[in-house]
């Protein structure tokens, strides 16, 4: 395995009622705290993993009160996982600088998960200033810190430090002039750990539970400019924003979007990170994760808000109809719909939705380049329940019938036993995409000899 040179490490505790934020107890009662633990680490991890799609940076969880089947049920693929070990704070935080650069690493940060404005921005300047700081660290305003990071083995600054009180940023500081560190600083920001702090997790949304009537639809394009108008405008038939993320394209995607009123936002790092991009900016109650060949049904706003509200849910989806009259393709149809409904098992191309406070709470999709909404159902049916509802949508049936019906239910298959048996999203999108362009090798090949002029044929023949 590749190791980055950089690596990310965030600091968290599963979130037990009566362990986790115990301070914000009396505020908030032992579940409001747990919950509040819940939804500031998710975010933490959404931004994370924005961060990693962009800079390649690994991603490393170093937790208390749980094992690591826990909090990756919890929080999906694409993170490592470690105990926190023995220790006060400084002991802790060392031990995983020491194992980050025994590993390879040339630049490390420490992040806890309960600073919410922390976002990529931040990371991003973070660690740029290590490029040419020995430290950099991030005040926070109750005299602690929020971040630091080191590009080299540092032990003294964790020693002898009065973890919990208010003289723990100016006693990292002095520990670094007397080291002759040459440290960069970031600008202050809040940790919430007191009743006082809460108001900027009521600011940022994080407590609320106000109804949620409000949709975000958010669309994942890459060249898609022959379908994104016409998705766009049944979208926008309920939706409170519609927002294209896309992932680079060539072609007039991005513009025609814009004209047909949604938000555009270019983000070339990968499907994963498109949609996770979109749903941190995204101001809905509700998110609705659209393809950009799929067109929503009438009224479907109506339908997603009362399928929220239903008791247990966790996450919806539509039936699927897939645009062609081929038997082969109705057989799928009626496939996916059966799956989707008795397994509470619906795929990306069925449109998913949950309300934004659960898509935070899991810390959005894990940065994959396939299976993606696969990895997340699993993680929302540990939730509560995957409602499939009674409307359809409408998507193209390109895929099906490039590569045939049976071609691309036997690749898709088998990719899904490949995850499900352990093999890497890497590998499974490789053969994935080989498998494309084999095809339309062997298909273009055809076209070729089908063009040749008829003489031609003729003599070989012969």
């Amino acid at each position: 395995m590749n190791i980055s040179k950089e690596k990310l490490i965030l600091f968290t505790r599963y979130p037990v009622p009566g362990k986790a934020k115990t301070r914000l107890i009396p505020e908030l009662g032992e579940n409001g705290a747990a919950d509040l633990q819940e939804i500031m680490t998710g975010l933490a991890v959404l931004n994370a993993r924005c961060f990693s799609a962009v800079s390649g940076a690994d991603i490393e969880m170093r937790f208390e009160g749980a094992d690591k089947t826990k909090m990756r049920r919890w929080l999906g693929k694409g993170i490592k996982f470690r105990c926190q070990g023995k220790g006060d704070l400084g002991q802790r935080m060392n031990r995983a600088f020491t194992n980050a650069f025994e590993e390879g690493c040339e630049r490390v940060v420490i992040i806890g998960c309960d600073c919410p404005q922390i976002d990529r921005k931040c990371l991003s300047v973070a660690f740029n200033a290590l490029k040419n700081n020995d430290i950099v660290i991030g005040p926070a305003t109750d005299g602690g810190y929020y971040l630091i990071g080191l590009n080299k083995p540092v032990p003294e600054i964790f020693m002898n430090i009065n973890w919990g009180t208010d003289s723990v940023f100016q006693q990292t500081i002095t520990i670094a002039e007397d080291k002759r560190l040459k440290t960069a600083q970031l600008h202050k920001l809040s940790d919430i750990d007191r009743p006082q702090d809460l108001d900027l997790c009521r600011d940022m949304n994080l407590l609320t539970s106000s109804p949620v009537n409000n949709i975000s639809v958010i669309i994942a394009a890459l060249n898609e400019q022959s379908h994104i108008q016409k998705t766009i405008a049944a979208a926008s038939d309920g939706a409170g924003e519609v927002i294209v993320a896309d992932g680079g394209s060539q072609d007039n995607t991005i513009e025609l979007a814009g004209l047909a009123d949604a938000k555009t936002l270019n983000v070339p790092y990968g499907r994963a990170c498109q949609l996770n991009t979109a749903a941190l900016g995204a101001k809905g109650d509700i998110l609705l994760f659209l393809h950009a060949d799929t067109i929503l049904p009438p009224h479907y706003a109506k339908a997603v808000i009362e399928t929220v509200e239903i008791s247990g849910f966790s996450a919806g989806a539509f039936r699927l109809t897939i645009d062609s009259n081929a038997l082969g393709v109705r057989l799928i149809e009626k496939a996916v719909n059966f799956r989707s409904g008795l397994l509470e098992l619906p795929y990306g191309d069925q449109s998913l939705f949950m309300t934004k406070d659960t898509f935070l709470r899991i810390g959005g999709f894990a940065d994959m380049p396939i299976m993606e909404d696969f990895e997340m159902v699993k993680r929302l049916q540990r939730r509560g329940r995957v409602i499939t509802i009674s409307k359809s949508v409408k998507t193209s049936a390109r895929r099906w019938l490039q590569l045939g019906v049976l071609r691309t239910t036997i690749v898709n298959q088998l990719v899904i036993a490949g995850f499900k048996i352990g093999i890497s999203p890497l590998k499974l999108a490789g053969f994935y995409r080989n498998q494309k362009k084999r095809y339309h090798k062997i298909k273009s090949k055809r076209k070729d000899v089908q063009n040749e002029p008829t003489l031609l044929r003729t003599e070989r023949s012969r």
